[in-house]
């Protein structure tokens, strides 16, 4: 079991943290942020289940950064988080925990994205749980789910991995066509009934 450690926003000696894990620090974004956000998407491979690894356009993500540093003043609580490794102090990619447009407040959808140097290293996996646990335990979530491309097998073990369970394949109509959506997506979840059996389990 790993210890998360949700900070004080009075701690002004840590004011961008939101949150600790045992290898990573999930800080709040800054405007500066916008080239690690750049590199990351140009990274080939990283987007090969979003877009296609489509040309990165850097208006569009400084765009999506900007909203992304609103979303806390928007709904308290929930936001997208920059994932920097402790040891290093590497930008390791970024999670979101916020409910999605046509979600309930205490619905929250979880996501992330990594560098590929960082995947298969468990970071994905343990940012995820900090964050279901934040669900639960300091924002009075009922449900928190997550999906992504049905042939996306990376991505489905972290979200098991997570805790969540599988809900339904689904056919979305995305604007972009990306080989191997005609598998459709999957959604997983996870109750703060199932939850809570799972942590008690844990401590047995």
């Amino acid at each position: 079991m790993y210890e998360i450690t949700l900070t004080d926003v009075g701690d002004t000696e840590a004011m961008d943290v939101f949150l600790e894990t045992d290898r990573m620090v999930l800080r709040y974004f800054n405007p500066a942020d916008v080239e690690l956000l750049v590199d990351l998407d140009a990274d080939p491979g990283v987007k090969r289940y979003i877009d296609g690894d489509a040309p990165v356009d850097r208006d569009d993500v400084a765009e999506t950064l900007a909203w992304w540093l609103g979303y806390a003043e928007r709904l308290s609580g929930y936001g997208f988080w920059a994932a920097i490794e402790r040891a290093t102090g590497e930008f390791i990619g970024w999670f979101h925990l916020r409910p999605g447009d046509n979600d309930p407040p205490d619905q929250p959808e979880l996501g992330y994205r990594l560098h590929r140097w960082a995947w298969g290293q468990g970071f994905a996996t343990e940012g995820s749980r900090a964050l279901v646990d934040t669900a639960f335990l300091q924002r009075d979530a009922l449900r928190v789910h997550a999906s992504t491309m049905s042939v996306n097998l990376g991505s489905r073990r972290v979200m098991v991995k997570s805790g969540l369970r599988f809900v339904r394949t689904f056919h979305a109509d995305w604007p972009v066509r990306i080989p191997g959506d005609e598998h459709g997506d999957v959604e997983y979840a996870i109750t703060r009934a199932q939850w809570e059996t799972d942590r008690a389990a844990s401590t047995i």
